[in-house]
């Protein structure tokens, strides 16, 4: 019995460990979606650095319990897989929303973004949100533009004082 007991104890520990350094966690009920939808759905995720694992939601709880991530205590019922990413905090909620559309078989339990908790409604707004990378090419974009075109004006005002 002890040994199962330790056992038990170092998976709380790792899901204590990976609740303390995620930018985010996601929690989704992944029921119906066969094998191989999980085998793909496992892939984007690696792709985009997201840590995907199954837990008994017993030892989610007990490893959560007396933390800030208590608040997902009451999500925890039935098939629960956990989505972690340590480095873009959207990333979790994008690739699984992109899952769930695809699949239409899994839906988003609730989670914990940046600290703040965020309900099923509230994952799947964040989704919507492009992953950091996106926004600062397309921002990157729309200075360069005017940028350039300024410097388009500026060489042939050159060209025509030449001429």
């Amino acid at each position: 019995m002890k040994e199962a007991y330790k056992q038990k104890q170092v998976i709380i520990d790792e899901i204590k460990d990976k609740f303390e350094r995620a930018a985010s966690v996601v929690a989704i009920d992944y029921i119906g979606i066969t094998v191989a939808e999980a085998d793909n759905m496992r892939k984007k995720l690696r792709e985009a650095n997201v840590d995907y694992t199954v837990y008994k939601n017993t030892l989610v709880n007990r490893a959560i319990e007396g933390t800030e991530y208590e608040t997902m205590k009451d999500v925890l019922a039935g098939p629960s897989g956990f989505a972690f990413s340590y480095d873009d905090a959207t990333a979790p909620a994008r690739v699984l929303n992109e899952a769930i559309k695809e699949y239409k078989k899994m839906e988003f339990k609730g989670g914990i973004v940046e600290g703040e908790y965020y309900d099923k409604d509230g994952l799947q707004t964040l989704a919507s949100i492009p992953s950091r990378d996106t926004l600062i090419s397309k921002f990157m974009g729309s200075i360069q533009s005017p940028v350039a075109n300024f410097a388009r004006v500026l060489a042939q005002i050159a060209e025509q004082k030449e001429a």
